[in-house]
């Protein structure tokens, strides 16, 4: 790619955004906000944790995006009795008797992980591993994934039985907790009548890797202004439980907070949330954009908060006031 300025290739990343856009819709029916976040997730070279009831075309979802970015793509079933070969890979014994490594799904550029509490811890530390070092340690070995690398993890926020949840610790490698809601009477209209007959829309390619990769360090070279990297900080040090800077609402409701990782997510996220809204900086708005889902999985509610049903999305919101 050739641009004369970083700010005519940031003018090109919003055209194609909205190509990308107008693709995804013709597959994807609403779940707008869905979308930017899982676009932005990528752009920002993070991964996403996407939480909704089965049937909201999750995993459709993620293979069109996987799709118009021409990007490899596969899904691993989540299971109890999945083991850490079966997504990474194992070594075999060849018929020249030498031992060769066999890759597994998680050697994609989009990983679409359904149900990821489904699986023992170890199983999960396999593949969050992966997300985290960008590689794979198989028999004393090192082998690199391939940028662009991301994976989208899926929960059922319903039935949690026989479920093994994330700890914070695993959470906090995501960079988005993303929900999402049932379509609303007119979407699911039209959800219905396109996927009821034998007409089904087929996306095309819009970017290519290398391009993904270069618009991904272009948002890494978007300034950011002072007073935004101050109350990016501020914002995630209120969420911190007794301690110098914490919001009252910390104190009575949470026994934990959002970690340094949260601050600079909130200002990578920032940066993507305003380059595909075609400005060149971001300003407190963008910040508190992408604020909710990023510190979703990053606060704990203590017993009170359960006590007064106040909610994680309540707790949020007072911290943004």
């Amino acid at each position: 790619m050739q641009y004369k300025s970083d700010v005519e290739a940031l003018d090109a990343f919003v055209e194609k955004y909205r190509l990308l856009r107008k693709e995804i819709a013709k597959v994807i029916v609403g779940q707008e906000e869905v979308i930017d976040s899982l676009i932005i997730s990528i752009f920002s070279k993070g991964h996403g944790l996407l939480v909704g009831v089965p049937g909201l075309a999750k995993t459709l979802m993620v293979n069109t995006i996987a799709k118009v970015l021409g990007l490899s793509y596969s899904r691993i079933q989540f299971t109890p009795d999945l083991m850490p070969s079966d997504i990474i890979g194992t070594e075999i014994l060849d018929e020249n008797r030498k031992f060769r490594f066999v890759k597994g799904p998680v050697f994609a550029n989009i990983i679409l992980a359904d149900e990821i509490n489904r699986t023992p811890p170890k199983t999960q530390s396999a593949l969050l591993e992966a997300m985290q070092e960008k590689a794979v340690t198989v028999s004393s070995t090192s082998y690199a994934l391939q940028e662009p690398f991301f994976v989208l993890a899926t929960q059922n926020p319903i039935e949690q039985e026989g479920t093994y949840p994330l700890p914070e610790a695993q959470l906090d490698r995501f960079m988005f907790n993303i929900w999402l809601d049932y379509p609303s009477f007119s979407e699911e209209m039209t959800i219905v009548k396109n996927t009821t007959t034998e007409w089904m829309a087929s996306p095309g390619i819009i970017l290519q890797r290398e391009e993904i990769l270069f618009f991904q360090n272009l948002i890494l070279k978007i300034p950011v202004p002072e007073n935004v990297y101050h109350y990016a900080v501020n914002l995630a040090s209120r969420t911190r439980p007794f301690t110098k800077d914490a919001h009252p609402w910390a104190n009575d409701y949470l026994t934990w907070g959002a970690g340094p990782r949260a601050s600079q997510y909130l200002i990578i996220g920032a940066k993507c949330h305003a380059a595909i809204h075609g400005k060149y900086s971001p300003d407190i708005e963008d910040v508190q954009a992408v604020a909710a889902s990023i510190l979703r999985h990053r606060i704990v509610p203590n017993y009170k908060a359960e006590a007064e049903s106040i909610k994680v999305s309540d707790i949020i919101s007072e911290f943004l006031k």
